[in-house]
């Protein structure tokens, strides 16, 4: 039997869906319940969109992955209402917790820990050889 590893842009998608419940489960040894899905959100002003934030919920974890507010329209709160909203529903959904990954010691990273976040690691050279802040709040 001979051994193939092909590159596969698109072909590993299912076979990572089907596959990924029994790794975790393995990997953690305990049953995971794994049922993913997205929350967006947008604030709007005055009939504008002023911006949008869009977390990922799995496994009693939730990660925001963008949180995005029109320069024009910062410093107004709609970014911590946002996140408010964004916690509201991470809670409901019985999420302990919420990540989000910012550029470290960027304008985003100060914006988290006035909401209440809290730096967890630094990836060094990360993203576009970028540092990045992982950062974390603890919701329950």
């Amino acid at each position: 039997m001979a051994l193939e590893i092909v590159r596969s842009p698109n072909g590993a998608a299912a076979f990572l869906r089907a596959a990924e419940r029994e790794a975790r489960s393995t990997l953690w040894n305990f049953s995971v319940v794994w049922h993913e899905q997205h929350q967006d959100f947008t604030a709007e002003l005055d009939g504008t969109q002023a911006g949008a934030a869009r977390i990922r919920i799995a496994a009693s974890l939730a990660a925001i992955e963008w949180c995005v507010v029109l320069p024009e329209y910062r410093l107004r709160g709609i970014g911590r209402r946002l996140l408010e909203s964004a916690e509201e529903v991470a809670n409901y959904y019985n999420c302990h917790k919420m990540t989000v990954e910012v550029l470290h010691q960027g304008g985003a990273q100060s914006f988290f820990e006035r909401c209440g976040y809290k730096l967890d690691a630094i990836l060094r050279q990360h993203t576009w050889k970028l540092d990045v802040a992982v950062m974390r709040k603890f919701l329950l």
